[in-house]
């Protein structure tokens, strides 16, 4: 069983470096095989179709994030130290994985987007909808949609780890600090 999920992986991200380099249509998914080291049929497998691959690469990239998340989210810390490790984590995990930008970018404005829906099965956003919402709720945070809070959570922490990516800013500079201090200064009461 254990390698069975193995090669699952594999693929997925066989899938992700190849988006990457490749694009979604410079993708096939013979080329995800190879890369991946296995056979042709194993893709088929465990993905019916590209589309639904591509998809799955979304669901598994976020259910990656989210561990990373939660390993840093505890509840007996104040709110605002929660935010801020919440804020850290997410950052952490783009600046470590710099091909889920690169797939976010495409994915997000592409119509592998609209294949997942509105109401997408994304747990970190779910995740996080759920904590601004107690942030809300418990007079943390400004009376604001906890959906308008994600996005400019989400949305801040992404073009952070851009920022740093490209150079902007030094990953080790206090103006990373700042931008989360902003954010929180913000949508805090």
């Amino acid at each position: 069983m254990e390698q069975i999920a193995e090669k699952k992986k594999a693929i997925l991200e066989s899938t992700l470096d190849l988006i990457r380099e490749k694009g979604f249509h410079g993708t096939p998914m013979s080329l995800v095989a190879k890369n991946a080291g296995v056979a042709a049929g194993t893709i088929y497998h465990y993905f019916d179709s590209k589309d639904k691959l591509i998809c799955e690469v979304f669901t598994y990239i976020m259910d990656n994030m989210m561990e990373a998340v939660k390993q840093h989210d505890k509840e007996e810390m104040t709110y605002q130290a929660r935010f801020f490790n919440v804020w850290r984590s997410q950052l952490r995990f783009y600046l470590e994985n710099p091909k889920v930008l690169v797939f976010f970018e495409q994915f997000v404005n592409s119509p592998y987007n609209e294949l997942i829906g509105h109401n997408r099965h994304d747990k970190l956003r779910q995740h996080l909808k759920l904590f601004l919402s107690n942030g809300v709720e418990a007079g943390y945070l400004r009376r604001v949609n906890p959906e308008v809070l994600s996005v400019l959570v989400l949305t801040n922490v992404i073009t952070t780890a851009k920022m740093i990516r490209r150079g902007e800013i030094n990953q080790e500079s206090p103006e990373i600090e700042q931008i989360a201090e902003i954010l929180w200064k913000g949508i805090s009461l």
